[in-house]
């Protein structure tokens, strides 16, 4: 675990705006009108709807999406009772959880009361403004009737999280340590050593998944709670044993099968352990000190099966995996309230997610080649990017079915789309390039499939239905990877191109590039050499028709790719010169970058290639382009040969293209400000509208300036490089791409390759 000093915490908190979190308006609010109708008198139609329909309030503001995490300060984390104000730095923190994790807004508040009743009052009275409450922190037993009240008089969703989201886990986590070890749940013996808030809570719903309550036992302070003892409040005499042989920890545990502990740290020993039964499960919760170390549990028992609450050991019970995904379904049905339905439905959504293949994101962060169900992976990881589809979505269905929901969804998968796309996991456009090449998929050799990476994503290819994977390489080295990899490749065809099984078509091959390149100087005995290299024989299998789209990049320079595209492809003949896009995604809408990848230094002719392969490349993507050539000049400021050459591929570009919209040469500040350009040059054919696609002067300013902004913003989504301007579909791939951004490309190329064909089959029925 990294260690953290006072100092770094205290700057964290300090540095820049003080705090964590901060509110940012949804509209537009730059003009006189925008401000008329943000507030007065636009304001008062909304104000009069919602008067006529309560409900309307999810419709019009922000209720629907509006979490209150709400602390009196007398439990805080591990510091108790430090009161309200104190407390305030751990509930800007969850508004941040619930805000990465969820893309749920919060507001935190402290109420500086300690009497349920006159707390409850004061929550009740703010209920109106919010979706949901998450109460925080709260010492126990006020904090069982504080949510028991609330539950009752308020008509939106209440969970305290100390007690529910650490249940839900941790169910989950119990569900799946059983399956791992063989053992029915409904016979294990189970000691659970605490009894407060999230103990309780905890216990009860590991009896609503199948636990029996004569096979638990809990402990406090004081030792087993058993029917002997008076001291015991409502919550603990339910779990109160009639057992009169056990009275210590040590006397609990001896031949038990799970142990929870929700208490201190390093009270279970060794010894305690190694009495346990067989493949015995151990919850060590107390943070940051658990029960018992990781290192002494699997010392005294190997066969142990181990999660704690720290980040740095294998299983961590940790409450992000819940509670922004409950809240996220429960808000989206604008429920009434979060039920045991919906806290069961999260559950099992929990326990299947550790069962599926872990997307590479997750393998990633934890610097592991895969993680697989099993003893050292049996609850989801808190990164994994599928907790918001499939948990909130469980929940809302449970929400509907349980009849708590106000609002309902009829379809599932729209629904986790949007989800998706509200997290930036996805865009509205990476949706529609999936759902378009899914409807037409087609064969795409992946050249260097004895890459994980370019492994990994033909296999999540295949199963996006994207296209048809073909493997270009050593069919043992890959079958190798692959089965290190834990991947599925069945199914999916290997090409071996030095096998001497394919010396037949590699010697086609060479006979067609030869009368294809004979006046170039190009022998037989060459190009057959040249069919034992994967670049050659690969783009030669598109170029006959043997596949239809071709992905690399990964080890090859460009310099040398782009030497062989030339030779085996070609470019199109109503162009000199072909190019690359990037398309940037982010919150303020979508670019289409160019030329990213391929023309160092572009003169006049090259860029008007450049600016009409934007162009179509845009339209391609259904979108209609409007395109600035930028320059460190505008509009003739300069007369430098760099910015002469953009202002001549303008002019040019207009005479040809009266009706596109295209202008330059221009700074890119002008190009994206659209008021401030239309102030200044309101000659601009581009005037009134917002500029999509940008024409680079040269490759270090398109490449530096995508480069940058991946760097800068971390919402930001970068599919590219696309070419521009092949005969067939050859793409690229960088050299630090990830799995996604591999996928991202082949939707691409199948759409890429399926336009090819349509576009054939018309030429071919016109002639």
């Amino acid at each position: 675990m990294v260690k953290i000093s006072k100092e770094a915490a205290l700057e964290y908190h300090e540095a820049g705006r003080p705090g964590k979190i901060e509110v940012k308006p949804t509209k537009a609010y730059r003009t006189q009108t925008d401000l008329s109708l943000a507030y007065s008198p636009g304001v008062a139609y909304p104000c009069l709807e919602i008067q006529q329909n309560p409900n309307d309030a999810y419709k019009y503001t922000d209720k629907g999406n509006l979490v209150a995490v709400i602390s009196n300060g007398t439990a805080v984390l591990g510091l108790g009772d430090i009161g309200a104000i104190s407390g305030k730095p751990v509930m800007e923190g969850k508004g941040l959880l619930f805000k990465i994790y969820g893309g749920i807004d919060v507001f935190d508040i402290e109420v500086d009361e300690k009497d349920p009743e006159k707390f409850c009052e004061a929550v009740e009275k703010i209920a109106p403004t919010f979706g949901g409450i998450n109460l925080e922190d709260i010492k126990a037993p006020e904090c069982f009737y504080i949510e028991e009240r609330l539950k009752r008089t308020l008509d939106i969703p209440v969970m305290h999280d100390d007690q529910h989201g650490t249940a839900i886990i941790s169910a989950a986590g119990l569900k799946n340590a059983l399956e791992v070890n063989g053992k029915d749940i409904a016979k294990v013996r189970i000691v659970v050593n605490g009894a407060g808030a999230a103990a309780i809570s905890c216990t009860k719903l590991y009896m609503a998944i199948g636990a029996q309550k004569e096979n638990i036992v809990m402990l406090d302070s004081k030792g087993v709670i058993s029917t002997s003892r008076q001291d015991l409040n409502e919550q603990k005499r339910f779990f109160a044993t009639s057992r009169t042989d056990i009275h210590t920890l040590e006397e609990a545990v001896n031949g038990a099968d799970v142990f929870v502990g929700l208490s201190k740290g390093n009270i279970l020993t060794k010894d305690m352990v190694k009495s346990m039964a067989a493949n015995p499960v151990i919850f060590a919760l107390a943070n940051p000190v658990p029960e018992i170390s990781y290192e002494d549990a699997m010392d005294a028992r190997p066969d142990t099966l181990m999660s704690t609450g720290r980040t740095d050991y294998p299983n961590q019970i940790n409450n992000v995996i819940g509670f922004p995904y409950i809240f996220r379904g429960a808000l989206d049905v604008h429920a009434t309230a979060i039920n045991e339905e919906m806290k069961l439905a999260a559950v099992h959504a929990i326990a299947n997610l550790a069962k599926q293949p872990v997307p590479d994101v997750v393998n990633d962060v934890y610097k592991v080649n895969n993680l697989t169900f099993g003893r050292d992976y049996f609850i989801p990881k808190p990164v994994d990017p599928r907790l918001i589809t499939e948990v909130s979505a469980a929940v809302a269905k449970a929400a509907i079915d349980s009849g708590v929901a106000r609002k309902t969804i009829d379809d599932w998968d729209d629904y986790k789309r949007s989800l998706s796309v509200l997290l930036g996991q996805e865009t509205k456009l990476t949706q529609k390039l999936y759902a378009t090449a899914a409807a037409h998929p087609q064969r795409v050799v992946f050249a260097e499939a004895i890459h994980p990476t370019m492994l990994k994503a033909a296999v999540q290819a295949k199963a996006e239905g994207i296209c048809h994977p073909i493997l270009l390489g050593n069919d043992e080295v890959i079958q190798k990877l692959a089965k290190k990899l834990d991947l599925n490749i069945d199914g999916i065809d290997i090409v071996n191109l030095r096998h001497p099984s394919e010396q037949e078509r590699r010697e086609r091959y060479a006979m067609i590039l030869t009368n294809k390149r004979k006046r170039e100087g190009y022998t037989f005995q060459e190009a057959n050499d040249k069919m034992f290299e994967r670049n050659y024989f690969g783009m030669m299998m598109v170029e006959t028709g043997e596949a239809d789209a071709y992905i690399t990049g990964l080890y090859t320079k460009y310099s040398n790719t782009i030497k062989v595209v030339n030779e085996v492809i070609g470019i199109r003949p109503e162009y000199k010169h072909f190019g690359a896009m990037h398309i940037i995604n982010s919150q303020k809408g979508t670019l289409y970058l160019a030329d990213t990848l391929v023309n160092e230094n572009p003169d006049t002719d090259t860029l008007i290639d450049i600016a009409k392969l934007a162009a179509t490349s845009v339209r391609f993507f259904n979108e209609k382009p409007v395109v600035a050539m930028v320059s460190h000049s505008n509009f003739g400021s300069s007369t430098s040969d760099g910015a002469l050459k953009v202002k001549h591929a303008v002019e040019q570009m207009q005479r040809e293209y009266p009706d596109l919209a295209i202008d330059g040469e221009m700074q890119l500040g002008f190009a994206l400000d659209q008021e401030l350009r239309d102030e200044q040059y309101p000659f601009t054919r581009l005037n009134g509208k917002h500029v999509n696609t940008l024409v680079f002067p040269n490759l270090t300013s398109a490449r530096s300036s995508y480069k940058m902004l991946q760097m800068l913003d971390a919402d930001v989504e970068i599919i590219g490089p696309i070419q521009m301007g092949l005969n067939k579909p050859i793409h690229f791939v960088d050299f630090g791409s990830s799995v996604r951004d591999v996928v991202n490309i082949v939707a691409v190329a199948s759409i890429d390759a399926y336009v090819d064909k349509v576009k054939n089959r018309i030429n071919r029925a016109n002639v």
